[in-house]
């Protein structure tokens, strides 16, 4: 009977080793799995997996350009106009002065305006030596209007060799202008010292008072303080 009851211990205790270790093996054992991704990208390296929530870029057609050579020549051509354009600014001039130098405001702005009317005149000399303005021979009677907005410095029947003539304070293009119209006809002064006027607002009529030999308009301009030559600058500022 012992030897029996052994041998059912032993049967029994075996069952019960075998019952706690084989669920802990299978558990240790490595689980067949499947593949991954970066796994099958690997093993065939010219194939392309991607993955179920990738998105297609979309694809900016804006960004692209062709160059014919057609757009090359009109490029070049465009490109040598605006050179010749600036070489032509750079050497503008009215006889030796550089007028390029004298732009104050846009030409057609309104305000810098011709003190006589288009047509009605001609330079006969302009600064130089003791001379500080432009002679614009005009008939006498012709009408002189003002060639900025601005205050009256001076207006009066005799100043010096200007004879009849005013004299105005202005700014344009934030720079201090000063311009003075002179040989007036006595008694034509259509403003007075301390008024207000506008561009081209009538202030005088052409005569040949002061020191004069023929019916003109003495015209002065002086920018900041320093001397200019006025029928440029006007060719510079005026419309």
């Amino acid at each position: 009977m012992k030897p029996l009851r052994s041998v059912a211990i032993f049967g029994a205790v075996g069952a019960l080793v075998a019952a706690v270790a084989l669920p802990a093996y299978a558990n240790s054992k490595p689980a067949e799995s499947a593949a991954t991704v970066q796994q099958l990208a690997a093993v065939d390296a010219q194939s392309l997996v991607v993955a179920s929530e990738a998105t297609a870029a979309p694809l900016a057609r804006g960004t692209f350009t062709a160059t014919t050579p057609d757009e090359i020549e009109k490029k070049k051509a465009e490109e040598a106009a605006a050179a010749r354009a600036a070489a032509a600014a750079s050497t503008a001039s009215a006889g030796s002065f550089d007028i390029g130098n004298y732009a104050l405001v846009s030409p057609g702005s309104g305000e810098v305006r011709y003190p006589l009317p288009q047509g009605s005149y001609n330079v006969s000399r302009t600064v130089g030596g003791a001379h500080n303005g432009a002679d614009m021979l005009a008939p006498q009677g012709t009408p002189i209007y003002a060639a900025a907005a601005g205050v009256v410095r001076q207006s009066a029947e005799s100043i010096g060799g200007y004879g009849v003539a005013v004299m105005l304070d202005s700014v344009v293009g934030g720079q201090r202008v000063q311009t003075t119209y002179g040989h007036m006809t006595y008694g034509s002064r259509q403003v007075q010292a301390g008024e207000t006027v506008a561009a081209g607002q009538l202030i005088g009529f052409v005569g040949s008072t002061g020191r004069s030999t023929a019916n003109h308009l003495h015209f002065e301009v002086w920018v900041n303080g320093g001397l200019v030559e006025p029928i440029a600058w006007l060719a510079a500022n005026a419309g």
